[in-house]
């Protein structure tokens, strides 16, 4: 009953094509076959139903009927769904098979075409009552013919009409469900589609991404391994030549004048490039410093600043705060590379009279802070790296980031410098 009649029905829209193409055949041929059937009914029991005259008004509202049929069957392709042509096509029928049912209980067979087409061809505000009208004429046939005869009759009548219409409005609210959840279930296919498509592209696209991301991973590996040889000559090599070039220059001046005093910063200068060469080996091959193959990180750096104060000639402590725990090895070599770096940079800048590195362990954190009392610069105006130098601060900055660490450096003209460091507390194992 709320089948359109040229657009396949909620139901059929989602089933196969046969059996769009079985209503759109029923609703093409169909109304002729229920008239004919109606009339021949009609006509069998009308000498039984029937006065002469009421035959002879029958005859012409049947032709009228198949005439309206025949207009309905040219006009229908041309008419959308709830069009004006459509309401005046079945308002005629409804009309017609009102009357026929009146003169003929029988004919309530093609009143009853009006369940199944009252939705695709009237406006929605009017399927109720076009579905109520159709009921009308069904229980008055069904009541023994309109209008009723006797009480009995009318009794009869108001029965079947509530059934008619409790039993018609049931299954158009059925029918509209099924209708809605069609839709939705449309509307969630085609929603589907197009999210299918979207993640084709965006498959396509990653696939895109994913190649681009493997080059510049690897030419990102390449840039981190060649600041890593960077760094990792500047703290070895480049400090162990710094110390061989001083340890030399005292050799020079001292070599006529003191010749022992000359031999000890000789075999100073020795020691330093042996020292330098093995770090070049281990920087090569990324092994820890060679201060760690012996001892812990307090161990290595309390070495550390007392070669440097030994070197350099400058008082420089070395504290040790909170409880020591094992730190992991690229934790230690991390720290061990920024202080002695630090140091480099104090005894090559600073011209300090006293030096205090203090290591610190913390809840889930490292310390490491380098303090002098020299000349201090401005950090702000730091030249940047070069073939000249200035490699340090940022070497000692990418260091602590590669293990999830920071440095800050804190100085002024006149007023010292504070280089701090600090790092996640990996423990060894």
């Amino acid at each position: 009953m709320t089948q359109p009649p040229h657009s396949p029905c909620p139901a059929t829209a989602a089933g196969p094509r046969t059996v769009e193409h079985r209503w759109e055949q029923f609703h093409r041929y169909g109304p002729y076959a229920v008239l004919t059937l109606a009339a021949l009914v009609s006509a069998v029991a009308a000498d039984l139903i029937m006065t002469r005259t009421e035959m002879y008004v029958a005859g012409p509202l049947v032709a009228v009927a198949y005439g309206l049929q025949a207009w309905w069957g040219r006009t229908r392709p041309r008419t959308a769904a709830g069009a004006p042509a459509g309401a005046v096509y079945y308002a005629t029928r409804t009309v017609l098979a009102f009357a026929l049912a009146w003169l003929n209980p029988f004919f309530a067979i093609y009143a009853a075409l009006g369940y199944f087409d009252a939705e695709p061809l009237l406006p929605k505000r009017f399927v109720r009552a076009g579905l109520l009208t159709t009921a009308l004429t069904l229980a008055g046939s069904q009541s023994g013919g309109l209008p009723p005869a006797s009480l009995m009759n009318w009794v009869a009548f108001g029965a079947l009409y509530v059934v008619n219409v409790t039993l018609v409005l049931f299954f158009w609210q059925v029918g509209m469900r099924e209708e809605e959840k069609a839709r939705v279930q449309t509307e969630t296919i085609a929603e589907l589609e197009r999210t299918n498509l979207r993640l084709e592209e965006a498959m396509a696209e990653n696939a895109a991404l994913h190649d681009q991301l493997l080059v510049q991973a690897r030419e990102a590996g390449i840039d981190d391994e060649r600041r890593r040889l960077a760094a990792e000559i500047h703290d070895t090599l480049a400090q162990g030549l710094t110390g061989i070039i001083a340890q030399l220059q005292v050799v020079t001046s001292l070599a006529d004048r003191d010749p022992d005093t000359a031999r000890v910063h000789l075999e100073r200068a020795a020691a330093l490039a042996r020292h330098s060469l093995g770090e070049a080996r281990r920087s090569v091959h990324n092994l820890a410093p060679a201060a760690l193959e012996h001892d812990e990180l307090t161990g290595a750096l309390e070495k550390t600043v007392a070669d440097w104060a030994e070197q350099h000639r400058v008082r420089a402590d070395f504290t040790v705060t909170g409880a020591v725990e094992p730190v992991h090895d690229e934790i230690a070599a991390a720290l061990l590379r920024i202080a002695g770096e630090a140091l480099a940079n104090t005894g090559r800048h600073a011209g300090a009279s006293r030096v205090g590195v203090t290591l610190s362990f913390m809840d889930g954190e490292l310390a490491l802070d380098v303090r002098d009392d020299g000349r201090g610069f401005d950090p702000a105006a730091t030249a940047p790296a070069s073939r000249a130098g200035g490699f340090g601060l940022g070497g000692m900055r990418a260091r602590a980031e590669r293990v999830a660490g920071a440095v800050e450096v804190e100085s002024e003209p006149g007023g010292g410098t504070a280089v701090s460091a600090r790092v996640p507390l990996v423990r060894q194992g």
